[in-house]
């Protein structure tokens, strides 16, 4: 449903093959890890005094700005206008605006669609692509029962359902599941062997049932963490072989990308953004009997995210 990117004035550090993203694709088990090389010192220019000062003053004032802005302000106002807290913004949002623009970004057409708009959908496809990596690389993904936890417009759904599993798909917007459900009847008709999905207008709380496999996908980023690691146990709870989650993570350097992104709000950016630490993440998942087995990073101008594979502690 909602992204796991945060929209900001980014900087990126390229690779030569991919100039705009860093991808990420982890077939094996273990962990996964990159080495991005960066340029010797020698190689950096060096700044006289004068443009080292005005760099020096930029920060300074930048710095400032952060420690003085006010978003919490904000998002109350849009608590108060709908009448509850994050759950009922997100809820609202997805359902109005947001709906409008998620449904183009996830899209396939470029016409209307800007330069960031673009680029998250360049992140999220790849969100999706290595999630899918990481359930073939446990079988084939036929006759099996996956929970697609907030499944916006159906990015993921589609797929699994073409492969052969049965699909339950939810989001907390009723706009969203019912553009899901419409493209995954386009998509699936003459597709011999694939189930229609059950799609259902529910938030991850309300989620019931057993399934083999439990995705979450660019959901965790609205909720705190204290929330978020309650929604880790329930979601646990549901799947009994995996459960995938993707979340933005929590460090300084997107920390602070986030406050530089918050100081200039806009109708795009309608909603709280959370990030996550991987520990915390990790600490969530062991209190319930889960251990991280698969890790992913995918990462663009203006996206990025973590991918986690869990299996209970003590699966092979």
């Amino acid at each position: 449903m909602a992204f796991t990117a945060v929209l900001f004035p980014a900087i990126t550090i390229a690779s030569q093959a991919h100039p705009l993203r860093h991808r990420i694709l982890s077939p094996k088990r273990g962990r996964i890890s990159r080495t991005l090389a960066l340029p010797p010192s020698a190689d950096l220019p060096a700044l006289d005094a004068p443009v080292a000062l005005a760099a020096a003053s930029s920060v300074a004032a930048l710095a400032a700005a952060i420690s003085f802005s006010d978003p919490d302000r904000r998002r109350r106002q849009q608590a108060e206008e709908v009448g509850g807290g994050d759950k009922e913004v997100v809820r609202d949002y997805f359902n109005k605006t947001g709906f409008e623009r998620w449904k183009k970004i996830y899209g396939d057409a470029t016409e209307g669609v800007n330069r960031v708009q673009l680029d998250i959908r360049l992140g999220h496809s790849e969100t999706v692509e290595n999630t899918l990596a990481m359930l073939r690389d446990g079988g084939p993904l036929a006759g099996i029962s996956v929970c697609d936890a907030g499944c916006g417009t159906g990015s993921l759904t589609i797929p699994l359902a073409r492969e052969g599993a049965l699909v339950t798909a939810s989001d907390i917007s009723a706009s969203m599941v019912a553009e899901a459900e419409r493209q995954a009847r386009d998509a699936l008709a003459d597709h011999s062997g694939a189930q229609m999905p059950k799609f259902e207008v529910k938030d991850l709380e309300s989620l019931e049932g057993k399934f083999h496999t439990v995705v979450c996908l660019d959901v965790l980023i609205h909720y705190p963490q204290e929330k978020a690691e309650a929604m880790i146990a329930h979601l646990a709870s549901l799947a009994e072989s995996r459960l995938v989650l993707s979340f933005a993570p929590k460090t300084l350097y997107y920390n602070f990308l986030k406050r530089v992104g918050e100081l200039f709000p806009g109708p795009s950016k309608a909603t709280r953004a959370y990030l996550h630490a991987e520990g915390d993440v990790e600490r969530a998942l062991r209190k319930v009997g889960w251990k991280v087995n698969k890790r992913g990073f995918i990462t663009t101008q203006f996206y990025f995210a973590k991918l986690f594979e869990a299996v209970p502690v003590g699966s092979a």
